[in-house]
């Protein structure tokens, strides 16, 4: 790999299975819960509980934030990796369209690499996924073959290369159970495996064989070992050939397998849910119920999600940071919802306390926007110069509305804020 890859870094351990099956059958606990939720609408479908696109709520607001005082955020300073911490960056959903891959093709006519070339469309992120020890994408779609045929909404099958790219600017894993899972059938599925196989892409939600499914991913790390964990609401209304191919959001299945990682040596576990109504900035009434179960369980150290297509709050809910929503990473520019070309980066620092606990003792968060003429992510950090992403009047609505949404349930006051790269990151 090229970039800011870090060989060796990675490695996905011998899980024990045989551990996750006992604690399933503990809990009661079917491997193959029912998620599937009809016909898509809009770049995703929304949950069975949605109230629609533009709603001000769907389901219950979540409780006021209560930061514990064990676990407040804040403690190290800025960017600046502290010795014997963990680093882990987690961003929003690779979701790529048409748009996108013709610029691609743009862009490898000046690189010369290969016919598509996603590189310059992530690159802009390559500075903060520099500072992780483990850095996650998450992969909403699959992936055709090198040369297609490609397809975008409602049924997509991208271009691999954009896994090359992901690989290249610094990312380690990505999760890959979403409502698109199988958008292209196993085969489908199966190729984009392969693809993160191939890239180099650690990854966990989808998975070739019922062996593969019944492991949990251990990330070893020279600090500490990091399970993640991760499920969808379900997958439009398609059925896989196999109840295991892709995980399915049920609460207490991913308990199960959080303890199961901690009995095979996990000192880390971090759960990602793929839920919420689309382009609602508010959690709906299944992300909240189950992000509060698995932070009740006291098996999970952070707690984030995608699929809103938009950026959603922060919280710190009894000790345990909840991202809702990290919105889209790379997408195209929607004439509709301005929030779909938004996107959120969040930096987790874990420390050990005396007894050897690890927990959250920094959080920081990034906004961004994709742009076009030429498509970018681009980062609206503080202390850049305004107008280097979009218009300067663009870019101060973005970060108000961004600052606003991820405030609102009391980010700020449990100790999260925003991003400063110049205080010293990109030292790893």
């Amino acid at each position: 790999m090229t970039g800011d890859r870090r060989p060796g870094r990675v490695r996905r351990t011998a899980q024990a299975s045989a551990l996750l099956v006992a604690a399933l059958v503990l809990a009661g606990c079917s491997s193959s819960p029912d998620g599937s939720d009809g016909p898509t609408s809009g770049a995703a479908t929304a949950t069975a509980s949605s109230t629609g696109p533009g709603s001000a709520s769907a389901g219950p607001t979540p409780s006021p934030s209560t930061a514990s005082a064990g676990s407040s955020a804040g403690a190290l300073p800025g960017t600046t990796p502290c010795d014997g911490c963990l680093d882990v960056v987690v961003s929003g959903d690779l979701l790529v369209h048409p748009q996108l891959w013709d610029q691609a093709a743009v862009d490898a006519t000046v690189t010369g690499k290969g016919a598509l070339d996603f590189e310059p469309l992530l690159a802009g992120q390559r500075p903060y996924l520099a500072t992780a020890d483990l850095a996650i994408c998450h992969l909403e779609t699959p992936v055709a073959g090198p040369d297609g045929p490609f397809s975008g909404y409602p049924q997509f099958n991208v271009p691999p290369q954009i896994l090359t790219a992901a690989a290249d600017v610094g990312y380690d894993a990505c999760t890959s159970a979403s409502n698109h899972s199988i958008d292209a059938g196993t085969e489908g599925l199966l190729r984009t495996l392969a693809a993160l196989d191939a890239a180099g892409l650690e990854h966990t939600g989808s998975y070739a064989t019922e062996e593969e499914a019944a492991q949990v991913l251990i990330l070893d790390q020279p600090e500490a070992r990091v399970a993640v964990i991760e499920a969808t609401y379900g997958l439009n209304g398609l059925v896989p050939d196999q109840p295991w191919r892709v995980d399915l959001l049920d609460a207490d299945v991913m308990i199960a397998k959080a303890r199961a990682a901690r009995a095979a040596g996990a000192d880390v576990v971090l759960g990602a849910v793929h839920a919420g109504d689309e382009y609602v900035p508010t959690p709906n009434a299944q992300q909240v119920e189950i992000a509060h179960a698995l932070a009740d369980s006291g098996e999970f150290d952070l707690l984030y999600g995608h699929h809103a297509h938009t950026v959603q709050p922060i919280e710190n809910y009894n000790g345990t940071w909840i991202v809702y929503g990290l919105g889209n990473g790379v997408t195209e520019l929607s004439p509709v919802y301005d929030v779909n070309n938004e996107g959120l980066t969040v930096r987790a620092s874990f420390s050990r306390d005396d007894a050897g606990a690890w927990s959250v003792s920094d959080l920081v968060w990034l906004p961004s926007l994709i742009e076009r003429d030429p498509y970018r992510w681009c980062a609206l950090a503080p202390g850049r110069p305004p107008g280097e992403c979009s218009s300067p009047e663009r870019e101060a609505a973005s970060r108000e509305r961004t600052r606003s949404v991820v405030e609102s349930l009391g980010a700020r006051e449990a100790g999260a804020r925003p991003w400063d790269l110049s205080e010293g990151a990109g030292s790893r």
